[in-house]
């Protein structure tokens, strides 16, 4: 008699300390639900030209330290961002409509003025690589139209102002003597040249990314970066895409960068962040 008491008490104890428990949580769970979408604002999908919040997806972020972040642009060269450039037709729209020429400017001047590291990834094709057995889709694409096309390895004749040299208005930032221009990429990202060795050898381990293009070089330099343990930010409106009949290679682009980087934002925005971390 007394052990079924007993048993009776403990589970009559038990029982309302789990209404309290249930009654007391839905209360907390809806103050904070309310808290949540007050404060939440409203939904901004990304752009080229406007960061994203609120669009259900952490945004790990990105500060910039004097110390150890480089500016990495890839391919700035004459055959995406030139009107003469080999590549124009399919790019123009997408690179004017993002300012990406001048917005690139600007993150190379920025970088002039502060001291901010600058690594150039650029772009050749050598005789030899047209001798390659198989090929991808661009890859077939690049070599049919002479893209980034050089004599040779130590043949600079023709190189000034061709569609492989630096669009003009860069070339005071990239000859200044202190720019680091690495080895040529091959096909998209940096895995067959030294942009891994340079940046580790100047103890970079912060890359603000830009350059040509999109969806190509621009996205496998981001992904290989940060599976080598770099933390990577996209500049948005400092890249551009091929645009076809069929397909959007920037908005491929921008989504994989908005999924994979620690953050994506805009020239401006990215200007006024190194102007403030170089006080």
């Amino acid at each position: 008699m007394i052990k079924e008491t007993m048993y009776k008490l403990a589970t009559g104890i038990y029982l309302f300390a789990v209404v309290v428990v249930l009654n007391s949580f839905p209360s907390d769970a809806c103050a904070k639900d309310k808290q949540v979408k007050a404060t939440k604002g409203p939904v901004v999908v990304a752009t080229a030209k406007t960061p994203p919040s609120n669009d259900g997806l952490p945004m790990p972020g990105f500060i910039i330290d004097n110390k150890n972040t480089a500016l990495v642009l890839t391919d700035p060269q004459n055959d995406f961002l030139s009107e003469k450039g080999v590549a124009w037709g399919v790019v123009s729209k997408s690179v004017t409509e993002n300012g990406t020429i001048e917005n690139i400017e600007s993150l190379l001047k920025v970088a002039d003025e502060t001291g901010l590291p600058v690594f150039i990834s650029p772009h050749y094709y050598f005789p030899h690589d047209h001798k390659w057995k198989f090929e991808g889709t661009l890859e077939v694409l690049m070599h049919k139209i002479a893209m980034y096309d050089r004599p040779g390895q130590l043949n600079l004749s023709k190189f000034d102002k061709s569609g492989s040299d630096w669009v003009e208005s860069y070339k005071p930032y990239i000859n200044n003597g202190r720019t680091v221009v690495t080895s040529p990429h091959k096909i998209y990202g940096p895995e067959q040249n030294d942009l891994v060795l340079q940046l580790r050898k100047r103890g970079i381990d912060k890359v603000i990314l830009g350059g040509m293009s999109a969806n190509l070089c621009v996205e496998s330099h981001m992904r290989e970066l940060i599976e080598q343990g770099f933390e990577v930010m996209v500049v948005t409106d400092a890249t551009a895409a091929a645009i076809t009949e069929h397909y959007n290679g920037y908005e491929a682009a921008l989504v994989n960068f908005r999924m994979i980087a620690s953050k994506i934002d805009n020239t401006e925005n990215t200007v006024k962040a190194i102007r403030a971390a170089y006080k």
